[in-house]
């Protein structure tokens, strides 16, 4: 289990504290530059502790490359609180049964909680899916950070973007490399506490949203694969 965190000090106990941890190898929390209690509490709670330099897509990627070499199977949450983990053996199962390399937990497919992503959130994950679908033949309805992918399917994977448009860039890459994708519904609730980095105001929406826009239009332009 990989937790990008930044400033999370008054969730990341509570989501360590729903974590099985005897279902998992191990939980990796990445400090994303945090001025908070957020590692401190974290490594209390029996979590690995690692730090990153800032950037969501920076920290998602050194979980991954610090995950014991143990782990054939990669999954990243949130550590706000609001991805529900008790939704994990049905977003694993089914790579452990060797039905899919790479599994989404699609919020829109689920049951949301009241004010827990807002109508741009929604829109976007929206018209983003139908983009995907109509270039790449493959049908998101969301850029959840609930998900898991094989390791040695994301070692294939040339990913490069640092930043929040980490998730878009993965979706778009297994799509390119032919990866066996699945959706599933997953339930999302509000975040426990602080701030999204995301959506907690105007500047973090836009600056969000121009490096989605980034990550679709390198996309558009990027040759594919050469198929074996």
């Amino acid at each position: 289990m990989i937790i990008p965190a930044l400033n999370e000090a008054e969730s990341i106990g509570f989501v360590l504290g729903e974590m099985p941890w005897a279902r998992i190898a191990e939980c990796i929390v990445v400090d994303n530059g945090s001025t908070d209690e957020t590692a401190a509490i974290a490594r209390a709670a029996g979590a690995r502790v690692i730090e990153s330099p800032r950037g969501y897509g920076a920290a998602c990627k050194a979980g991954a490359d610090a995950a014991l070499a143990t782990s054939d199977i990669l999954v990243w949450m949130d550590g706000d609180g609001s991805d529900i983990v008790a939704d994990l053996d049905r977003l694993v199962g089914p790579i452990e049964r060797d039905e899919a390399d790479f599994v989404l937990g699609s919020r829109l497919r689920g049951t949301r909680e009241k004010g827990s992503m807002t109508p741009w959130q929604v829109f976007a994950d929206w018209f983003v899916g139908v983009l995907l679908w109509f270039t790449r033949g493959v049908r998101y309805t969301d850029m959840g950070p609930f998900r898991a992918m094989r390791r040695s399917s994301l070692a294939r994977l040339p990913m490069t973007e640092m930043t929040y448009g980490w998730n878009l860039e993965m979706q778009i890459e297994a799509c390119q490399y032919k990866l066996r994708i699945q959706e599933i519904a997953v339930d999302y609730r509000r975040r426990i506490g602080g701030e999204s980095k995301v959506s907690g105001n105007i500047r973090a929406s836009f600056v969000a949203g121009v490096r989605i826009v980034g990550v679709l239009l390198r996309a558009r332009f990027k040759r594919r694969p050469v198929e074996a």
